[in-house]
């Protein structure tokens, strides 16, 4: 048996929902205005949080790098997805797919880690408010930002070759929109538990982990809010803190669901819709949570808005 890579013919061919042309044309219509939308409402997000100066704290800090973050993610799969719904050509280079996987699967591990780096502020901010800026002390921000990075993207760096190098016996078509591991892991021609194995692994490093970090400092926030007396106070980090919890539902929900199980265990065209939903949804409701939820975020927007509508008067 032949068990050359698809590596050989110098390409994959992303069949994604070729069968059904109809939902193909309403799915680039959606994911354009979402992707488009996402752009603005996470561009906004940095931009705010760069020109307003009481927005310079830790906690807008982890929020401009979650957003560039989101950024970044669609960028790296949106493009080919739109290209891939928008005409008969559904090729994407092999050079292509390898960048396209290290991404996903790198900024995706960045993401588990920078979300429990979030988790670790809020805690300090409730549990230890006096001593909130000697803990958060700029040096440590970027220290936590700094290994949140390097690991999600040594991640990537062993779970890509391992996926790209099974051996595939000439099979080319992948069954997704875009190369994304489970859809790769189906191509093998050969037994891939020892690949699942180890991506349950790291899985339960890069995802299961940092989850782990993020309830057990959700219950020492939770006991510190109930000594709380002002109802005020408890509502104004139920805010701050329900956005992030918020955003780590809607994202963990569903790498969990993908990844911890990476085989053939889930169905092909639920795996899709997981994926659009993890690749759009999830980047696009993060700002739209963070300011609608956010007293500090509208007012610095509003600050922004009349400053520019101020300064166009007088010129």
């Amino acid at each position: 048996m032949d068990r050359t890579n698809g590596s050989t013919q110098g390409h994959f061919i992303l069949l994604g929902f070729s069968d059904r042309p109809h939902l193909e044309r309403v799915l680039f219509v959606v994911i354009l205005v979402a992707y488009l939308l996402t752009l603005v409402g996470n561009s906004t997000i940095i931009l705010v949080s760069r020109l307003d100066s009481r927005l310079h704290t830790p906690m807008y800090f982890f929020l401009t790098h979650l957003s560039f973050l989101d950024l970044s993610f669609t960028t790296s799969s949106i493009p080919q997805l739109l290209h891939n719904l928008s005409g008969r050509d559904k090729t994407i280079s092999y050079v292509g797919c390898v960048v396209q996987l290290f991404l996903f699967l790198g900024l995706g591990g960045v993401e588990c880690l920078l979300l429990a780096v979030m988790a670790y502020d809020r805690f300090v901010a409730v549990c230890k408010p006096l001593h909130y800026m000697t803990i958060m002390h700029p040096q440590l921000c970027l220290g936590l930002v700094s290994v949140a990075w390097g690991c999600g993207m040594a991640n990537s760096l062993i779970m890509s070759p391992m996926t790209l190098w099974l051996p595939r016996c000439g099979h080319n078509k992948v069954d997704h929109f875009l190369c994304e591991m489970p859809a790769l892991i189906r191509l093998a021609c050969i037994s891939t538990a020892a690949v699942e194995g180890i991506a349950f692994i790291l899985a339960v490093g890069i995802v299961l982990s940092p989850l782990v970090f993020i309830l057990v400092s959700y219950g020492h926030i939770v006991r510190a809010v109930f000594r709380i007396q002002s109802s005020s106070g408890r509502h104004r980090i139920f805010n701050t803190c329900g956005s992030h919890l918020t955003v780590v539902s809607l994202f963990y929900g569903n790498i969990i669901y993908m990844y911890m199980q990476p085989g053939h265990s889930s169905s092909q065209d639920q795996g899709k819709f997981l994926t659009l939903f993890y690749n759009i949804v999830t980047p696009l409701l993060n700002p739209l949570i963070y300011t609608l939820r956010n007293k500090e975020v509208k007012g610095a927007l509003r600050r922004l808005l009349l400053g520019n509508i101020s300064l166009g008067k007088n010129l």
